[in-house]
């Protein structure tokens, strides 16, 4: 990434180019994306391929003034903190969902990151709803976010009965929020192309959320959040206070993805419809 890029990616996201690559700089970083960048699945249902090479992902974020999921948010990311002088791996995670159950491997990427003071953070900013901040990622005890109670812990078992890793201390990780796991983390950094049979399932399976459903979803500046879930605009205020409307026409559709995510579209995006065209 040039300078020119560098600093276009910081314009995005309305950041002043840290003088060190620190962990407070992180955090401001970390935030503003969350805040600026929405959490999307649009390309999905706009018959949009998403490729996971750095160039692509730069030219979406930054270029098109697009956001993404998490292959893309955090591996445009983590592309901008390397250029920053931060030392970035990328970890594959698993999801927990429905019962407890882990998803496919490669079904997240997230950043572990190391700063000038010799820290090392996790830094997510494409798992939609999930901390605001980076969070400690040798620190074992609860982590107070604006978005909850999060937790870095060592992982159990699978139901294969595998904890991941093979010395001590290099197993599996989870990551909890509010007394519920999120996503267990792999410790071994990945590069970005073994993500690509996790997108690839994500965007075509229809097992995956995101082919069934459309979602937009950014952080807002008093630390609630704004979601758009095809027709329907969720609100919540950084005090809890929530609020829900139904949009009834094409036409409010893309002025609120215009004017609430700064996205740009010609048409609405159906959910079920990966080319784009019902």
């Amino acid at each position: 990434m040039n300078s020119s890029r560098i600093e276009a990616y910081l314009r995005r996201i309305g950041a002043e180019r840290p003088q060190e690559p620190t962990g407070g700089a992180l955090r401001e970083l970390q935030l503003r994306h969350l805040r600026t960048v929405p959490f999307e699945n649009l390309s999905i249902h706009l018959g949009e391929a998403i490729v996971l090479e750095e160039e692509k992902l730069l030219d979406k974020v930054v270029g098109r003034g697009r956001g993404g999921f998490c292959y893309e948010l955090n591996g445009a990311f983590g592309a901008l903190l390397a250029a920053l002088g931060y030392e970035v791996e990328l970890l594959a995670a698993r999801v927990y969902g429905d019962e407890g159950r882990l998803g496919i491997p490669y079904d997240h990427l997230a950043l572990r990151v190391r700063t000038a003071e010799a820290d090392t953070w996790l830094a997510d900013v494409g798992f939609g709803a999930h901390s605001h901040c980076p969070l400690r990622y040798e620190e074992r005890g609860e982590q107070v976010d604006p978005a909850g109670v999060f937790r870095v812990v060592e992982a159990g078992p699978d139901a294969a009965g595998v904890s991941g890793g093979g010395s001590a201390g290099s197993g599996d990780l989870d990551v909890i929020r509010d007394g519920r796991p999120q996503y267990r983390l792999e410790t071994r950094p990945r590069v970005l192309g073994d993500f690509t049979a996790g997108a690839w399932w994500h965007s075509t399976s229809p097992l995956s959320h995101f082919t069934r459903s459309l979602v937009c979803s950014r952080v807002t500046g008093d630390g609630g959040r704004i979601t758009l879930s095809g027709r329907e605009l969720k609100t919540t205020a950084g005090d809890g206070t929530r609020g829900v409307r139904e949009l009834g026409t094409d036409e409010e559709v893309l002025t609120v993805y215009r004017e609430r995510f700064g996205i740009e579209l010609d048409r609405v995006p159906n959910a079920g419809s990966r080319n784009g065209t019902s």
